[in-house]
């Protein structure tokens, strides 16, 4: 068989655009590569406040203190916090629960324990009052 001169031709024209897409490729990968380098920041390199801004904390319910009253759960991280809510009496627990996570009003919070609206909202008062003094106690001075 012979081959025709125009094939010939045609086959280093077809050989010599494939040589240049290839370079041209392996040029604009390289070109990438060199960007994406530019831009990236090894973790060596990071100061500690953008290293606090990539890491996350994974929040376990184990974690947090749980406090239930007429089947709704108010969940608690904090210890000193926990620690001085654990102290107050189930009646306070329970209306500072149901105003806190239900967003209830006095009058319901009342009817649900057995009180008047007054009754609620003066416990409720003195209750956040001493929960404050209590973490006032173990706040640092002047902070």
């Amino acid at each position: 068989m012979e081959t025709n001169p125009r094939d010939y031709g045609e086959r280093c024209r077809f050989d010599a655009f494939c040589k240049t897409v290839l370079r041209n490729e392996a040029r604009a990968y390289l070109r990438n590569m060199r960007r994406q380098r530019d831009r990236e920041t090894m973790f060596s390199d990071l100061s500690q406040v953008e290293l606090d801004k990539l890491c996350t904390v994974d929040c376990y319910p184990s974690d947090s203190f749980t406090f239930t009253s007429h089947g709704y759960e108010l969940h608690i991280d904090n210890e000193l916090v926990a620690e001085a809510f654990a102290s107050l009496p189930k009646t306070e627990q329970s209306i500072l629960i149901l105003h806190c996570v239900l967003d209830m009003a006095d009058g319901e919070i009342g009817g649900l324990l057995g009180m008047s609206r007054s009754a609620v909202q003066r416990h409720r008062a003195n209750t956040l009052k001493e929960l404050r003094e209590k973490l006032m106690a173990f706040m640092p001075k002047g902070g």
